[in-house]
């Protein structure tokens, strides 16, 4: 078990990002945060989904791997990895991806939910694609599907399921994980999946239109923290270099996974050093938000940084992929916790996590659930008195 190390990120800037229709307030994290008591107090016994939750959350299953969707006549995709919601009127739909190949079923699913919360229909919005890992959601409605396979490509989506999905080349051929918005400065974020992975962002020649634009790679000394600087892609294509070496004195990052902004600010994890960033954008500065070789005792319950997403409140939500299968909780106070934890999964992870629009529901799933294999995979809500 290790203890969270938190550096003040400064966020700066009179507009907020618009996440999923809720609006994401900047919070400044001051470290080191320690291991306390949660904010919504000690989790409880499991409940009839293998479920610790803290008192007054509930859950509930919305979809199983290979199953139909309650309600629907939609079977459920293998592998669910990275999800967002978005506004559907007076209900929301929540997208998630498939982290299997193009012949099992790759590419991303959807569920819409009615008012009340009621599932009234499921469907596909991506096929054919490969190990469709996390990927990003962004301010004009669209999902970003990234494939997590050597000079893999991105694919925008579309969550009604409408619109044919269309793949973006311009954001480069390389192993991506996530994909990050950021509106207040005309960047998307992204991240990358090896153990010399880089750190890069895309300025589209237009912003809402992903056709064409300037892909850079973050360029830095060999230390955690300070400013930084960019650099353009020579070959987004990767035609004979791969992106990540095409550019000397790039910045390695091991293991690239979650990527999030938020009003001024991209926090992103690395998976293979247990670190989570804090990219600036307004300074263009980064700094190490957490990281294992910095504890000094104690214990804190993350043990495997991945997904992450967060909350209205500013509490910023890291999902493990293995440990204790929890979803950790950090607050702007600076304490950490576990705020979930799934029991008799070990062999899985959990992924996805994505707060309804109003920011009473969780969504992610677990995605190999009970069997350890991509066909196990579940999709779950939870609800309770989140802190807005």
């Amino acid at each position: 078990m290790e203890r969270r190390t938190f550096l003040r990120t400064a966020v700066v800037g009179t507009s907020a990002a618009a996440f999923g229709g809720t609006l994401w307030r900047g919070a400044a994290f001051a470290g080191p945060a320690q291991p306390a008591p949660g904010p919504y107090g000690p989790l409880q016994a499991a409940n009839g989904n293998g479920i610790q939750l803290p008192s007054g959350f509930t859950s509930r299953v919305i979809a199983r791997s290979g199953q139909t969707v309650a309600g629907t006549s939609y079977r459920w995709h293998s592998a669910p990895d990275g999800g967002a919601t978005y506004a559907d009127g007076s209900g929301w739909i929540y997208v998630s991806n498939a982290e299997v190949s193009s012949g099992s079923g790759g590419g991303a699913s959807a569920v819409r939910f009615n008012s009340s919360g009621t599932v009234t229909s499921a469907y596909r919005i991506l096929s054919g694609t490969n190990n469709n890992c996390a990927g990003g959601s962004t301010p004009w409605n669209t999902w970003l599907s990234c494939e997590e396979v050597t000079r893999g490509y991105v694919y925008e989506t579309d969550p009604w399921g409408v619109n044919a999905s269309v793949r973006r080349p311009a954001l480069g051929r390389f192993k991506h994980e996530a994909a990050a918005a950021d509106p207040d400065h005309g960047y998307i974020y992204l991240t990358e999946d090896e153990s010399d992975g880089r750190f890069y962002r895309f300025r589209p020649a237009t912003w809402g239109n992903l056709s064409s634009g300037t892909l850079q790679v973050l360029v830095a000394g060999a230390g955690t923290s300070g400013p930084v600087s960019w650099a353009d892609v020579p070959d987004p294509a990767a035609s004979s270099t791969q992106t990540r070496h095409q550019v000397s004195g790039a910045k390695v990052f091991n293991g690239g996974e979650g990527c999030f902004y938020a009003a001024g600010t991209c926090w992103f994890t690395t998976k293979g050093d247990n670190r989570v960033w804090a990219y600036d954008a307004t300074t263009s500065s980064i700094s190490l938000t957490y990281d294992d070789n910095l504890v000094t005792g104690g214990a804190a319950p993350l043990t495997g940084v991945d997904n992450v997403t967060r909350s209205g409140s500013g509490d910023l939500y890291v999902a493990e992929d293995g440990g204790n299968m929890e979803i950790c909780l950090i607050t702007p106070n600076d304490t950490v916790a576990p705020f979930l934890r799934i029991t008799g999964q070990s062999g899985s992870e959990i992924t996805g996590p994505a707060f309804s629009p109003d920011g009473k529901r969780l969504y992610f799933s677990s995605q190999r659930g009970t069997s350890g294999s991509s066909s196990g995979g579940i999709t779950y809500e939870v609800t309770g008195p989140f802190r807005s």
